[in-house]
């Protein structure tokens, strides 16, 4: 990979069920994942697809696909479920409990690499809800990265780093290498848990140039710091397929999803997401994979 570019790049792929958390289906990743692998090749980008378990065993194709594309292959979990620190209230979406953690990362672990014929070594968590124990437990698994720390909740790193075991969002000692997802430090948040700092779904519901003006903001405030930029984006297959809006049958509920969640996903997405990789790369950033970023980390020590 190229070393002099002015930032780096990191997209990350959640490879899960359509909708997060919404819905049992993968229509997503049967049919968004093929146009997604098309653009980052014509972009020459680089991604990283974090794959539930799950979504590894239903879509074993669809995983050796991307591998073939040259994009690295990463853990989310065993499903799409909430294995961190609970950031903000969600109906039934309680965290596992402490003792699970390992067992569900082990087994999400083991699911992916036997899809994947090799071991993941980069890891997110689902909603980016980390914590001590996720981190103390993917140093143990032997992973590389965790991509789960998000910047507008905690605002506590502006770039990598080697985590404090006993407080994840703070520097420290592990091998492990944390990479922040980015979010805008600079505005006036009006949501009491700051989720309107997050980068996420704006490249499609307001556009990508909406999108790299706030990449422009973080990279002046980081750059002012004298820290060297970082981006790590997440994205979902499902952004690149259109979804059904209003309400889910699900036999004994509806379940229906904020307008906002589902605006503009299949071909404006796929539109928007190419603009938004073009501005990036005119602003001087390169693509890395996670576990590129952490091997140039722990070379660099």
């Amino acid at each position: 990979m190229m070393q002099d570019k002015r930032f780096d790049v990191i997209l990350g792929i959640d490879m899960e069920t359509d909708i997060g958390s919404y819905t049992d289906r993968y229509e997503g990743v049967r049919h968004g994942t093929p146009k997604l692998l098309d653009l980052l090749r014509r972009q020459q980008a680089q991604a990283t697809f974090f794959w539930t378990g799950h979504a590894a065993v239903n879509n074993p194709e669809t995983l050796r696909a991307s591998e073939r594309e040259g994009h690295e292959t990463g853990c989310h979990g065993l499903y799409h479920e909430t294995l961190g620190d609970p950031l903000f209230p969600l109906p039934n979406n309680w965290p596992v409990c402490s003792f699970e953690v390992e067992g569900r990362i082990r087994e999400g672990t083991r699911l992916v690499a036997e899809v994947a014929a090799k071991t993941p070594r980069s890891f997110r968590c689902p909603r980016l809800w980390g914590s001590n124990t996720v981190v103390q437990v993917l140093e143990k698994l032997g992973y590389l990265a965790d991509a789960s720390l998000p910047l507008f909740f905690y605002r506590t790193m502006l770039s990598a780093y080697h985590p404090d075991p006993e407080d994840w969002t703070r520097a420290g000692n592990m091998k492990l290498l944390e990479i922040p997802n980015f979010c805008d430090l600079e505005m006036e948040s009006e949501d009491p848990w700051n989720r309107d700092r997050d980068q996420w779904p704006l490249f499609r519901t307001e556009g990508s140039e909406f999108l790299l003006n706030k990449i422009r903001s973080f990279i002046k405030y980081v750059e002012a710091r004298g820290v060297r930029p970082l981006l790590c984006f997440y994205f979902h297959p499902w952004e690149f397929h259109e979804m059904p809006q209003g309400a889910l049958d699900f036999g004994e509920a509806w379940v229906t999803p904020k307008p906002f969640i589902t605006k503009n996903c299949g071909a404006v997405a796929l539109q928007e997401f190419e603009k938004l990789l073009q501005g990036l790369k005119q602003l001087g950033g390169g693509f890395k994979t996670c576990e590129q970023l952490a091997l140039q980390y722990a070379a660099n020590k």
